[in-house]
């Protein structure tokens, strides 16, 4: 692999973007949750959350400038990072994507493919469980007429709504936060087609591999010797 300087950077900088990630999450938690602190903690909660996303936007432009590629293509190559750059909801994913570079950095990855697979959907739903729950409660909970009013009931909606069971006893009312409902949906039904197809291609290889295998009472027949040329 060549060592480009943008490697570099995506090599080095994983500490600091997991380390903005996790603040990010914890104040924009505090903002959400801490309805009765101070004014001035919730302007630090506020300035923190600010700074996170700050480190994003720098991040995005480095490797914007390292790359050497236009914008239209750097956008095609490194959606996902544009994406995390407007929508709050998935700004914990960079940790899963933080994850993955420090992973690269040994020669052989501690878990395989399949159970690096299932490692990375569990915690991807939980930080995008906790983040989309935040979210839905900050949009909904004072809304005339509201079902979600609790943080508990937020947890409610957005566990079942991962898990694509949708029990329906719940709903959002407002735009925001149907918005938000819809993009945990689509976060739900892509890390289950994740999960349930790597948990199918590993029972796939596993029963290839029992049917490549000779039966022991087979190999160890009288009639099963091995056969010397002449």
């Amino acid at each position: 692999m060549t060592d480009t300087a943008l490697a570099r950077w995506e090599r080095h900088n994983g500490v600091v973007l997991a380390v903005a990630s996790l603040l990010f999450l914890a104040s924009y938690a505090l903002r959400v949750l801490g309805g009765g602190l101070p004014g001035a903690l919730r302007d630090l909660c506020l300035a923190v959350a600010l700074a996170a996303w700050a480190v994003f936007v720098v991040d995005y432009v480095v490797r914007l400038r390292l790359s050497g590629q236009r914008l239209p293509r750097f956008l095609r190559t490194h959606w996902l990072d544009a994406v995390v750059l407007l929508l709050p909801l998935l700004r914990p994913v960079r940790i899963v994507q933080t994850y993955q570079r420090v992973q690269r950095r040994h020669e052989r990855p501690r878990l395989a493919l399949h159970a690096r697979v299932i490692a990375y959907a569990g915690v991807a739903v939980t930080l995008l469980g906790f983040a989309g729950s935040l979210a839905l409660y900050q949009q909904e909970h004072i809304a005339p007429g509201a079902d979600i009013v609790t943080y508990g009931d937020a947890v409610w909606f957005t566990c079942t709504t991962l898990s694509t069971v949708g029990y329906g006893d719940l709903a959002p009312v407002t735009p925001l936060g149907r918005l938000v409902a819809v993009g945990v949906m689509v976060c739900g039904l892509a890390l289950l087609g994740a999960v349930t197809g790597t948990f199918s291609s590993w029972l796939l290889q596993a029963f290839a591999r029992d049917g490549e295998r000779p039966p022991e009472h087979a190999a160890n027949a009288p009639g099963a010797s091995h056969r010397v040329d002449d």
